[in-house]
C-alpha cells in the first residue's frame, strides 16, 4: 500500500485539503494495484479480520497494524494492537483515532460503518469471504500487492499451493468418507459448496455431506439420516466439547461408533491464511486418512 508525496499541496483551506487528501489516497490505491514509481508505504493499517490480520503479519507487515478486532488473535504480537471492535461491529471514532492510511474489512463489517469511514476520508477495502483456496491465494497475493509485498507474497502462495497440491495427491485414490463440519451449535450451523471449508474436506480426501444444501442451516435429524463417517467440530470455546457430547449419544452413526468426532481450532478451521491452510489440511487428511 503507497501513498504520494503532496509537499507541494501544503496551503489551502481546511475544506480543500480534506478533499485532497481523500483524492490522494484514492490515487494511492490506484497506484499500488495497477503500479508507478517513487511511492511510499503507509504506515497504519486497521484490519477488521482474523485472517486479514494474520496475513499482514505473515506478509513482514504487521508493525503497520495500528488496529484489530477482538478476534484477531494470530499471530501473538495481534494481541498486543488496539482493538477497535468485533468482526460485525466497530467502533468507527476509535478507528478515525488511530488515523489510519487504510481500513481492511471483511464481508462481516457492517455495510454503515464502512460508509461513515469512507464519508469521513478513510479508504476502505472490503475483502469478500473466499469461497475457495483459489480466492484465498488470489486475496492474500492482493494483500501482498497493497503492502508492496508482492513478491514475498508470490512466493508464500507457491509454497502452500505445492504443499496443497501434493496432499490432494496423496489421498486422491483412497476411499472418501464422508463428512460432517460443524461451524455453529444454537441452531445448528454446516458447511455448503459455497465455502472455502468445503475445499478442506474434498482436498482431504473427504465427501462433504452437506455440499448441495441449500444453506448452512442444518438439522441433527439429516445428518443421521446421511450418516457421516466423520465429524468435525469447530472449538468455538467450551461449546465444542460440549457438542461432541451431545453427538456422542447417537450411538448408531458412524463416526461414533469409530470414535471419529474431532474437535479442530476454529481459527485454523474458519479463518486460513495460504500457510495456514496448508497446515490446517494436513491434519485434517491425517483425521480422514488415518494410515497415510
Amino acid at each position: 500500500m503507497y501513498v504520494v508525496s503532496i509537499s507541494g499541496f501544503l496551503s489551502g483551506s481546511a475544506v480543500l485539503m480534506k478533499g485532497l487528501k481523500k483524492f490522494v489516497l484514492a490515487l494511492a490505491l490506484s497506484i499500488c494495484l495497477n503500479g508507478a514509481a517513487s511511492v511510499i508505504p503507509l504506515e497504519r493499517i486497521v484490519s477488521l479480520g482474523p485472517h486479514l490480520t494474520e496475513s499482514l503479519f505473515l506478509l513482514g507487515a504487521g508493525d503497520r497494524v495500528v488496529g484489530v478486532t477482538m478476534y484477531c488473535k494470530r499471530p501473538p504480537g495481534a494481541r498486543k494492537k488496539e482493538k477497535v471492535g468485533t468482526v460485525m461491529e466497530v467502533d468507527t471514532e476509535k478507528i478515525v483515532g488511530l488515523k489510519p492510511d487504510l481500513v481492511l474489512a471483511t464481508s462481516l463489517t457492517d455495510l454503515r460503518d464502512v460508509k461513515k469511514l469512507k464519508d469521513l476520508g478513510i479508504n476502505v477495502i472490503t475483502f469478500p469471504n473466499p469461497k475457495n483456496f483459489f480466492q484465498i491465494c488470489e486475496q492474500f497475493l492482493k494483500l501482498g500487492r497493497l503492502v508492496g509485498r508482492e513478491k514475498e507474497a508470490e512466493e508464500i502462495v507457491r509454497k502452500a499451493q505445492a504443499q496443497v497440491d501434493s496432499i490432494a495427491k496423496l489421498v486422491e485414490n483412497l476411499p472418501k468418507p464422508k463428512v460432517f463440519v460443524q461451524v455453529g451449535a444454537r441452531p445448528l450451523f454446516t458447511i455448503t459448496k459455497d465455502s472455502f471449508i468445503n475445499d478442506f474436506i474434498e482436498l482431504a480426501g473427504g465427501t462433504n455431506i452437506a455440499e448441495d444444501a441449500g444453506t448452512g442451516l442444518y438439522s441433527r435429524e439429516k445428518v443421521l439420516e446421511s450418516n457421516p463417517d466423520v465429524i468435525i467440530i469447530a472449538t468455538m470455546g467450551i461449546v465444542g466439547e460440549e457438542e461432541k457430547r451431545t453427538w456422542q449419544k447417537y450411538k448408531t452413526l458412524n463416526a461414533v461408533k469409530n470414535d471419529r468426532i474431532y474437535v479442530v481450532d476454529s481459527y485454523a478451521l474458519c479463518s486460513p491464511t495460504p500457510v495456514t491452510f496448508a497446515q490446517t489440511l494436513k491434519e485434517l487428511a491425517k483425521l480422514l486418512h488415518p494410515k497415510i
